[in-house]
């Protein structure tokens, strides 16, 4: 499982002309699932993310947790963060989670989070979709389990 984590101060998903999630401060996270993912890497990275602590203090240090920070979440399934494109031009994602597998772990993670007392807005599995948003630092960060 891969997370791609970025900070920011606002994000939006649009699907044929529809919000279907909208955060202000908060984190923006594509989320990839492999064929080998099960429960034990979404608790792992539901945790991971729920702890990092990314926001900025009064000092200017990255020392405060989402929590601390007030953020919320929005999530999106990205199956191309397991893109090879070791060989040829065109990539190959025999790595990432058929979607039958990779649509109810990622739901999964997303209940998670909520669980864990964020606000967890989401794209739409599988739609092609408009993510718009504001990165803050810019801080990023790949996040594997």
């Amino acid at each position: 499982m891969k997370v791609l984590l970025q900070r920011c101060k606002n994000a939006t998903v649009t699907v044929d002309g529809a919000v279907t999630g909208k955060i202000d401060k908060g984190y923006l996270l594509l989320v990839g699932i492999t064929s080998s993912d099960s429960e034990k890497e979404i608790n792992y990275l539901a945790d991971k993310i729920a702890g990092l602590r990314l926001f900025e203090d009064e000092e200017g240090k990255m020392n405060h947790s989402i929590v601390e920070a007030g953020g919320s979440i929005l999530s999106v399934s990205q199956f191309t963060l397991y893109a090879d494109t070791r060989k040829g031009r065109r990539p190959s994602f025999i790595d990432a989670a058929r979607p039958e597998v990779a649509k109810p772990l990622w739901e999964l993670f997303n209940q998670k989070l909520l669980d864990k007392g964020f606000s967890v807005e989401t794209g739409v599995f599988g739609a092609m979709m408009d993510v718009t948003f504001t990165n803050d630092g810019p801080v990023t960060i790949m996040l594997e389990a």
